[in-house]
């Protein structure tokens, strides 16, 4: 298999994308916050369950505000809610795209190692025809190839 991808990009697609990603970046600046892994601990998040239950309060505080909790601050409650789902929302539209960037270089980097490994087989072929520079490039990408201790064809292991 050869080139199993072709993304198609082109250099005014690659260059909006990184514009629109600093767009977003300074939107929310100073509106979102970074938690350490203490903090994550500490707060950590709620399952799927405890969302179920949160949804359900919710529920119950629109369709019955007179049986909700006074000691509840439920303008801030309302707040946290709308934010919370709108975050959610955003949260799984970039992982769908994280996810498709991801695979698509997972793609390319397949290419670009099996097209490499392809180099390097023409270089220790042209060393051993003893053409002139290729037993320093050799030399210098052999360094990436381990042998192993059973390995007795004295050839290069392929991979890693």
């Amino acid at each position: 298999m050869k080139n199993l991808i072709s993304s198609l990009f082109s250099d005014e697609d690659k260059q909006a994308i990184a514009e629109s990603i600093k767009q977003i970046e300074a939107l929310i600046k100073n509106k979102v916050v970074a938690l350490n892994e203490k903090e994550r601990q500490k707060y950590g998040s709620i399952n799927e369950s405890n969302k179920l239950f949160v949804n359900k309060v919710h529920a119950f505080r629109l369709e019955n505000p007179e049986l909700s909790a006074p000691e509840v601050d439920w303008m801030e409650f309302d707040k946290d809610y709308t934010m919370r789902t709108f975050l959610e929302n955003q949260i799984e539209s970039l992982e769908r795209i994280l996810y498709q960037f991801k695979s698509t270089k997972t793609l390319h980097d397949f290419d670009n190692f099996q097209d490499s490994l392809i180099d390097y087989s023409y270089a220790q072929y042209k060393r051993n025809a003893k053409e002139s520079g290729f037993n320093k490039k050799v030399s210098e990408l052999k360094q990436f190839f381990t042998r192993s201790k059973n390995d007795t064809t004295g050839q290069e292991p392929v991979g890693n």
